[in-house]
């Protein structure tokens, strides 16, 4: 936490006692039956989780990204849902914060920060997964409005957010697609269906919907910043706050993981002796708290580049990558390490295991991830080249 200033290590060590202290004694509550959390959320609200990425002129705690990172990870070592249930609500924040016009910063900005005002990002439509520029929900100009048709899937916290950053095509004509794309700040009302909750493997307690537009009006003001077929460019800014959010998730869940193997590694004895003084079981551990100790820092790295204003979407997507597959694997690895055990329920491991494949397909999937960060790789040789 060295890049941190003494106010964001105050607010890291904040929810890392809420976590230890509220959420993680609660979360069978929750979380077996897929129960809103509303008492965790609430006081996430009054301790300012919502406003971290709003600046403090409209209320916000203005933490750096990498700040956020570590918040995200804390709150997912408690509980993954609950760093989702800030996820896309923060990435809608920031693109207000830095693309918004004045009126939309100071009609949104202020509630979003005190969490009254609840954000969700819909991208993914159930035609077209990963595949953005196969969009097929339109916004078409009527006078001084939008006419929103089309559909949008998996899309968190979609029961209660009260505004949602949907990215659609405002010209169809745009050659290719993603220079006639928007985003456009939707409050919901007539013409927006939301379904009922998407039964999930994990990230349970916060519900995926699909939303369905059925010719919904908007103003046309109601394009974030003002000026149409901007969105794809907007968004991708967003995405890479997106994907470190999703690393840190993951790193959250991972390092969770290693602490509770760690744990019983100590007290688990078979032959005479603590289970990790077994080579096979110490080795286990060793690779498991490597691949967290890498993934944290390409988190935090990916994070500061941010901040620091340079591009990162190449080591964004890099720590997604990475974080995701190594939360996955050291999942399965802390199964292992409490061996029968580790198939319980009565043990948190076999809801990491659960929860882990979410970073995975999440905020685009692995696949796709890996095609990005080579075409950049790709980019950045040829410009140095040249």
């Amino acid at each position: 936490m060295s890049s941190l200033t003494p106010d964001e290590q105050d607010m890291v060590r904040l929810v890392a006692d809420f976590v230890d202290e509220r959420v993680r004694p609660r979360v069978r509550e929750f979380e077996a039956d897929d129960i809103y959390p509303t008492e965790l959320i609430e006081e996430m609200k009054k301790l300012g989780f919502f406003g971290l990425l709003v600046p403090a002129e409209h209320g916000g705690v203005d933490v750096s990204t990498a700040c956020f990172a570590r918040v995200t990870e804390e709150l997912a070592r408690g509980w993954m849902s609950l760093a989702g249930a800030i996820g896309g609500h923060s990435v809608i924040s920031y693109l207000v914060r830095h693309f918004g016009t004045p009126q939309q910063q100071q009609d949104y900005l202020p509630r979003m920060a005190d969490g009254s005002l609840r954000a969700t990002m819909a991208l993914t439509e159930p035609s077209g997964g990963s595949d953005l520029q196969g969009m097929r929900t339109f916004a078409d100009a009527e006078g001084d409005d939008l006419l929103i048709t089309g559909s949008k899937t998996w899309i968190s916290n979609a029961q209660h957010a009260g505004l949602i950053g949907l990215l659609c095509i405002t010209d169809r004509s745009a050659k290719p697609a993603h220079r006639g794309m928007s985003v456009v700040l939707v409050e919901p009302g007539d013409g927006l269906t939301v379904s009922g909750k998407i039964p999930k493997l994990g990230y349970r307690g916060v519900e995926a919907c699909e939303l369905t537009f059925d010719k919904m009006r908007v103003p046309a003001t109601a394009v974030l910043g003002g000026t149409p077929h901007l969105g794809w460019g907007h968004m991708m800014r967003g995405l890479e706050v997106g994907r470190i959010q999703v690393a840190a998730r993951a790193v959250g869940v991972g390092q969770a993981a290693l602490d509770d193997a760690l744990s019983y590694a100590q007290t688990r004895e078979s032959f005479g002796k603590p289970i990790w003084k077994h080579q096979s079981v110490g080795n286990l551990l060793a690779e498991m708290g490597t691949k967290m100790r890498a993934a944290r820092l390409m988190t935090l790295d990916a994070a500061e580049r941010l901040d620091a204003g340079d591009r990162a979407d190449m080591e964004a997507g890099m720590a997604k990558l990475f974080a995701s597959e190594a939360a996955m694997q050291v999942a399965l690895d802390a199964v292992r390490v409490h061996g029968g055990y580790g198939y319980s329920k009565e043990y948190d491991v076999e809801r990491y295991f659960r929860d882990a494949p979410l970073m995975i397909v999440g905020e685009g999937t692995n696949e796709i991830q890996r095609n990005v960060i080579a075409a950049q790789l790709v980019a950045r040789d040829q410009k140095g080249k040249n």
